[in-house]
């Protein structure tokens, strides 16, 4: 018995083969092989063709059926992650009005600001937990306000991985983790937010019905099962974001937990166990995977542009020519915790939300020319990317989270030790590694929508936990820590 999951990237399509019984996946496949295409007509805009994400997701399943040689019919059911935020307008016959404006286009963001000041500070937070910003809700916006015919042709509007479940299934629906995300939802009330809709002037009737995040949510049509070489029938059994669904991957459901990424940008995502958030929108608040009104999970999402992105930039312009990541957190490791007192900023990937939307750039402070060299600004940009991360926690423990355990992929930049044992021992919280995937998580949230994993400690019983950090040098690190912030609001 397997099980099938997608992760619908910006960058590509990602599909693994679980065994539903041992948690092991058996193939994984992903498409295309270099950065899928992402359309720009104008700065600040970014845009994908949704029938390039089908396409892939095509070849992706060829793939993992060609490498497992798994008879289809053994598949029992398929979960979806896909990438946040986006916005899919399909008409009455379910085709593509437009490309999908993706989650990093920005041209929709004085439509969100506008909605904010209109809706109200305190409305917008406590029952949206956001500004509308530059979410799904305000791309809408602009495509009412700049591309009439289009609009006005609109049956409903779907996300990333709603437009995927349709094509899979041929039924629109989606989750109030969806809907939240695209500031629809109203956490007051339970319901779509009627404000929000009324402000920007949208008939509800454009969101498409709401379905359990795990459940049965349509199943595989003829023509799609043909298509992928599945069989008809099978059923569509869980769908998220892509942040959620990390946390999900890695084993993190409740409050107290946070699952975190540190890539080209990184993220920290945080489970608190109350409706609430950040008087100063600095993180965003969404609806876990687990939510229910009755019994609230909310996702704190952080997300840090200047990550992984700083340190590559450190290896191509400082560390000595030809030198690998390994080789430079050896030379990092020369230095004591605090670099020696030099600190480096890193926000040099344009405007950082945790700091209210600042384009501050990165900065590097205390240099001494006589006593500093290659090695302390190597290991001051590591410390300086977890120090950020630092800040954006306190946040959240702001706003009712408490810190206790960190779980992480074993990939990136936590894949240094320098960078675990700083962010553990600044953070106080036990690292937890494990080996998975978001599609991998996708698969075992597909087995617990269909019912074959009763609860989530069954579906994450076999997940491989690779090592544990406990914090170490606590004081030194918060020491350190205290300097670096000293430079953030000069």
């Amino acid at each position: 018995m397997y099980l099938l999951g997608y992760d619908i990237g910006s960058s590509s399509v990602k599909a693994s083969l679980v065994d539903a019984q041992s948690g092991k996946c058996v193939a994984s496949a992903f498409y295309p092989k270099t950065e899928a295409p992402i359309i720009a007509k104008q700065p600040g805009w970014a845009e994908q063709d949704p029938s390039m994400w089908m396409g892939n997701l095509r070849l992706a399943t060829e793939d993992v059926l060609h490498q497992s040689k798994v008879d289809a019919k053994d598949i029992k059911a398929i979960g979806i992650s896909y990438q946040m935020h986006g916005l899919v307008c399909v008409d009455k016959d379910m085709n593509v009005l437009r490309p999908s404006i993706i989650w990093c286009d920005s041209r929709a963001v004085p439509y969100g600001n506008a909605a904010f000041a209109a809706l109200g500070k305190e409305y917008c937070l406590s029952h949206l937990l956001n500004s509308p910003g530059n979410f799904t809700a305000a791309k809408l916006a602009w495509v009412k306000k700049n591309e009439p015919q289009v609009h006005d042709r609109i049956w409903k509007i779907m996300l990333p991985g709603d437009y995927i479940a349709m094509r899979l299934t041929g039924n629109v629906c989606t989750t109030v983790s969806g809907l939240s995300e695209g500031i629809f939802w109203d956490f007051q009330k339970n319901a779509p937010s009627q404000e929000l809709l009324d402000y920007f002037g949208f008939d509800a009737s454009v969101l498409a019905p709401v379905k359990p995040t795990f459940g049965i949510q349509g199943t595989l049509t003829r023509e799609a099962a043909q298509a992928l070489g599945l069989a008809e029938g099978t059923p569509v059994t869980y769908r998220a974001g892509d942040q959620p669904n990390n946390a999900l991957s890695l084993n993190v459901f409740n409050p107290g937990e946070i699952a975190s990424t540190a890539g080209t940008s990184g993220v920290v995502y945080g489970v608190i166990g109350q409706v609430s958030y950040d008087p100063l929108s600095r993180v965003n608040s969404f609806a876990h995977v687990n939510h229910t009104a009755q019994d609230p999970r909310l996702g704190v999402l952080l997300c840090i542009n200047g990550t992984g992105i700083l340190n590559s930039w450190m290896r191509r312009n400082v560390a000595p020519e030809g030198i690998s990541y390994p080789q430079m957190n050896e030379l990092a490791a020369q230095v004591p915790i605090g670099s020696e007192g030099v600190s480096i900023l890193p926000f040099g990937n344009g405007a950082e939300r945790m700091l209210q939307n600042r384009n501050c750039d990165c900065s590097v402070h205390g240099v001494q020319f006589n006593q500093h060299d290659k090695r302390h600004l190597l290991r001051a940009a590591q410390e300086g990317i977890v120090f950020s991360f630092q800040y954006g926690i306190e946040i959240m423990e702001q706003m009712g989270l408490k810190v206790d355990k960190i779980h992480a992929g074993q990939a990136n930049m936590f894949q240094s030790k320098i960078f675990r044992d700083t962010l553990s021992g600044v953070s106080g919280a036990v690292i937890e590694l494990y080996d998975t995937d978001g599609s991998v998580g996708a698969a075992k949230g597909a087995g617990l929508g269909a019912g074959i994993y009763k609860t989530t400690q069954e579906a994450f019983s076999t997940l491989e936990r690779l090592s544990v950090i406990t914090p170490e040098h606590q004081e030194e690190y918060r020491e350190a820590y205290e300097h670096w912030k000293s430079f953030l609001n000069n």
